[in-house]
Order: C-alpha cells, then sequence, then structure tokens
C-alpha cells in the first residue's frame, strides 16, 4: 500500500475532486485515478462512488477516511515537528464555520489566506449545528455563544455586538421606539432556530437585570440574511450581530440603529466569538499559523464592529 495513495485518497475525500487534488499534488489526474484505484483494489472495497459531475464517499470510503485521516495527521505532525523553523505552511486544514459568518466573512479571509500561503489547502465546512471538532476532525472551529467543551482550546475573536435597526421607511411610517418595551408594539423580524423563535434581551449596563422582549411580527425565519434583507425593505425592525450586516449601511442610511443606550442580546447574557481546535490541532505549525491569520486579519475589536 503505497502513502501517495493514502494521501490521494484523502485530498480526494476531503476536496471532493480529482483535478483539485491533482492540483495540489503537482501531479496530472489521470495519476490520482490510479492510485486511488490501485487502493479500492487492494482494500477489497470501492471507497468513492463517481460520475461525471461529482466524486463522493461511500459508506465504506467514509469510515476509512475518518480513520486514515487521523493517521495521516499524525505523521504529517511527527515530520512537520521533524522539519523544524525551516518547514514551509503547507498541507490540509479544516476550518468550520456557521453559515451565514462563513460566507460573509470566513470565506473570504481564507482567500486571503492562500494568496499568502499558496500550497496550504483549506478545507472550509459550513454549518450551524454544533459539531465535535475531535469526533470531525477539523482543525479551527468558529464558535458562537457559549463555550461548554473543556477539552477545547479557545481563542477569543470578541463579544457578538448585536444592532437593533430598522430602515427609514418603516420609521417613517411606524415612528421609532422609546424604551424596548415599545418594541412589543411594533412589527419586528425574528430569528427562529432549532429551539424556537429568539427572544431579546435588553440592559443599560452589565450589572442591570435584563428586559426581557417578546419580539413578534408577519415574518420568522432560520436564515439572517433572509430578514435582513426584510428590513431593508421597510418590513420591520431587526436585531442582529454586527457581522451580519453589509458594510456602509448605517452610513449610507439604508438602516437606522435604535435604542443606541440599550444593549441587546438574544441570550440572557452577552455571546462571544472564539476559535477553538482540539489540543493536539495546535501542536501543528500549519494549525497555528492559520489561527493566528485569522485573528490578525479579524482585529481586536473585529473590523465588522465598525459598522
Amino acid at each position: 500500500m503505497q502513502l501517495n495513495a493514502l494521501r490521494y485518497f484523502a485530498m480526494v475525500a476531503a476536496t471532493g475532486s480529482f483535478v483539485a487534488t491533482a492540483r495540489h499534488f503537482q501531479v496530472p489526474p489521470s495519476s490520482v485515478s490510479r492510485f486511488v484505484s490501485a487502493l479500492e483494489r487492494e482494500v477489497g472495497q470501492q471507497l468513492l462512488y463517481r460520475n461525471t459531475r461529482s466524486v463522493r464517499l461511500t459508506e465504506t470510503g467514509e469510515r476509512y477516511y475518518v480513520q486514515l485521516r487521523d493517521v495521516l495527521d499524525a505523521l504529517d505532525l511527527a515530520t512537520e515537528q521533524a522539519a523544524g523553523k525551516d518547514a514551509g505552511v503547507r498541507g490540509l486544514v479544516r476550518i468550520n464555520a456557521p453559515v451565514a459568518l462563513g460566507r460573509l466573512h470566513i470565506a473570504e479571509i481564507v482567500n486571503q489566506l492562500q494568496a499568502t500561503y499558496p500550497e496550504l489547502t483549506v478545507e472550509l465546512t459550513l454549518t450551524d449545528a454544533f459539531i465535535d471538532p475531535v469526533q470531525e476532525g477539523v482543525d479551527i472551529t468558529v464558535r458562537l455563544g457559549a463555550l461548554s467543551d473543556s477539552a477545547l482550546i479557545a481563542r477569543k475573536i470578541g463579544n457578538q455586538n448585536n444592532v437593533l435597526c430598522a430602515s427609514p421607511t418603516y420609521l417613517k411610517k411606524h415612528g421609532k421606539p422609546s424604551t424596548p418595551l415599545d418594541l412589543e408594539r411594533h412589527s419586528c423580524l425574528v430569528y427562529k432556530g432549532p429551539s424556537g423563535p429568539q427572544r431579546w434581551f435588553f440592559r443599560r449596563s452589565k450589572e442591570e437585570t435584563p428586559l426581557v422582549i417578546r419580539a413578534e411580527g408577519m415574518l420568522r425565519s432560520n436564515n439572517a440574511e433572509v430578514l435582513v434583507e426584510a428590513a431593508l425593505a421597510g418590513r420591520g425592525i431587526v436585531l442582529f450581530p454586527t457581522w451580519i450586516f453589509e458594510r456602509g449601511s448605517f452610513k449610507a442610511k439604508k438602516l437606522v440603529k435604535l435604542l443606541p443606550e440599550w444593549t441587546g442580546t438574544v441570550d440572557a447574557v452577552t455571546a462571544e466569538i472564539n476559535l477553538v481546535s482540539p489540543e493536539n490541532r495546535l501542536r501543528s505549525h500549519k494549525v497555528r499559523t492559520v489561527l493566528d491569520f485569522v485573528l490578525n486579519t479579524i482585529g481586536d475589536p473585529p473590523y465588522w464592529d465598525a459598522v
């Protein structure tokens, strides 16, 4: 069993592409296909479904990939540590992020990352479900909210700061709320996740007991960007993190901030944004480099708070 065949298979599994794998290893796609086919013959099982549009793992392939991934990660770490400081930033780094934050920000940061480190391959998965980075083999996870797994090492990006806002069109027709309690008489555009519609919490200081507002309106969605678009169209009031708003929306007066003297959250406490990694992943130079790159690009405070 050749190591190249194992590496090619793992990269095809990660990228879903023979062409991307060939490009990464700088070999012809036919070589990748030949090595993977030879591996399947040696294993005695089909590992990949292939058609003209896509490549995906078989059930056996999924199990094999999970076990093989850990073996290759350990081998890469050993090689990296043996090479020491002279080792470049290359290989595969797996990143997971929430869907909207990933699409709006992390994807662009990954573009900048790969422009800086062209030998680096990134597997970026976007999901709003809380994953187990250890079980899923993820090197860096962008996590919103409370941290509960003490087995993970966290680097804080910052607090998740929210903005309560509406369009000038809506405010001209319905007026501005003067207090959080006024929101119960307004049309609120509410995010509805797996646990139900969000409640909104408002306080003027950290020590103050928050006012809990049951925000209601004619539109709910499990997609925050849908609700922001509705707010821009004059449909109601939203409470969302700064990172979800397009830069310049407030300067261009497409949206107007409301109740600036109050801090609004969707939890009883202010949520954090962290980068979390299993401890063993942070032994890798490439993972630490990517982690630092993401943190430095986002900045402190995060650049998106400037909206």
